[in-house]
């Protein structure tokens, strides 16, 4: 029994020995690692976030009635361009009956005060005359007669007043009725006019809608919006990982989805100074106005992304981000460059601006280094292949 187990001892140690050597041969037979070089290039890097809106008009401006009725007419469409003063549309006024019997009664007590007024001016008139020819006659002293002078005139003064006030008591009765009255002129508030120069962006409404009159207890119907399409801007949000690193005044460069091949620049002008929860995620707004150097015509509401340039460095010595190795205890950036074949010499290097993708080299290495690709990545086994 001794004997046997000591054949099978001395048996697995040779199997085990034979093993060993078998796995140090195949190892020592593997073809040694070959490490490719790369050389620096001179390229622009340009650090940047994005954020994503839309290009809308600078200042919209929102045509409103001053009177409510139904539209009765239309003359402008949507993409017109219009000056100040031109007219956008006519309301027809559908007159309140209730407005209209309190504007009828207003004339009537106002005839009616017009009427004692002229009474009043045809006794004073009397009264003076009376008056005239007694102090002609030397009967009454010029006090006397001067008092009545100045009751003549007062009541002159009154019967005017009363006249122009029964003017406006029917202007207003016409106000109510039709919407307008003679003596207005261009001010006949019917007559919807543009506000301001521009492009009709918007018509809301059409022939035969109601509007209501814009006032201090409403915002009134909107007839039209205008809009001068040469101020644009970019609105859009940023998250509020990014808005830290943004400031003002900083370069943008806008995309439109709509317009392929175009960029237009623009500069960062307004960031919100408040947040707003959006989906989970706090999401600040931004502004920033365009730069039109060119014709092209960019449609309000088209979506667009924004580029925000937060550092550019141009014609710079750059590497790739993945040939850039960190030193274990004190994190300092490194390199290998080649001096000699397949051997290599660790140098000390100082980063610059980074895009992700290339980082500047500031020292550390020249446009002739040979620099070791150490993180080599393996190609993806194709599928059926082990």
């Amino acid at each position: 029994m001794k004997k046997t187990g000591t054949i099978l001892i001395i048996g697995t140690i040779v199997v085990l020995f034979l093993a060993s050597m078998l796995w140090l041969w195949s190892k020592n037979s593997e073809d040694p690692i070959v490490y490719k070089t790369e050389k620096p290039s001179v390229e622009t890097i340009i650090k940047k976030t994005v954020a994503t809106g839309s290009i809308v008009p600078k200042e919209e401006v929102l045509i409103k009635p001053n009177i409510s009725g139904i539209i009765d007419e239309i003359f402008v469409e949507a993409g017109d361009i219009i000056e100040r003063g031109d007219l956008i549309a006519k309301v027809k006024v559908v007159p309140n009956v209730s407005s209209l019997s309190s504007a009828q009664n207003n004339i009537n007590a106002v005839r009616t005060q017009v009427e004692t007024a002229r009474l009043a001016l045809e006794n004073q008139k009397s009264i003076y005359n009376r008056q005239k020819e007694l102090f002609e006659k030397g009967v009454i002293s010029a006090n006397e007669f001067d008092t009545a002078q100045l009751s003549y005139n007062q009541a002159q003064q009154r019967f005017k007043q009363e006249q122009v006030g029964l003017n406006g008591a029917i202007q207003n009765y016409d106000i109510v009725k039709t919407g307008t009255s003679r003596g207005l002129g261009a001010t006949a508030n019917t007559e919807i006019r543009a506000t301001v120069a521009g492009m009709v962006l918007d018509i809301p409404v059409k022939t035969g809608n109601q509007v209501i009159e814009s006032n201090n207890f409403n915002d009134g119907t909107t007839i039209a919006t205008l809009a001068d399409v040469d101020k644009m801007i970019f609105e859009g949000k940023v998250d509020e990982s990014e808005v830290g690193k943004i400031t003002e005044n900083l370069p943008l460069e806008i995309t439109v989805g709509a317009i392929e091949n175009k960029k237009f620049d623009a500069i960062l002008d307004y960031i919100a100074p408040k947040g707003v929860s959006e989906n989970g995620a706090i999401q600040f707004e931004i502004k920033g106005t365009l730069n039109k150097k060119d014709t092209t015509f960019i449609r309000a509401g088209l979506s667009a992304n924004a580029s925000i340039i937060l550092a550019r460095a141009d014609s710079v010595l750059c590497l790739k981000e993945a040939l850039i190795q960190y030193d274990p205890k004190t994190q300092a950036p490194f390199i290998e460059v080649a001096v000699g074949d397949q051997k290599f010499e660790r140098r000390e290097i100082e980063l610059g601006i980074s895009d992700g993708i290339n980082v500047e080299i500031k020292k550390g290495v020249s446009k002739e280094d040979e620099v070791k690709v150490w993180n080599i990545i393996k190609a993806a086994p194709e599928f059926g292949k082990n």
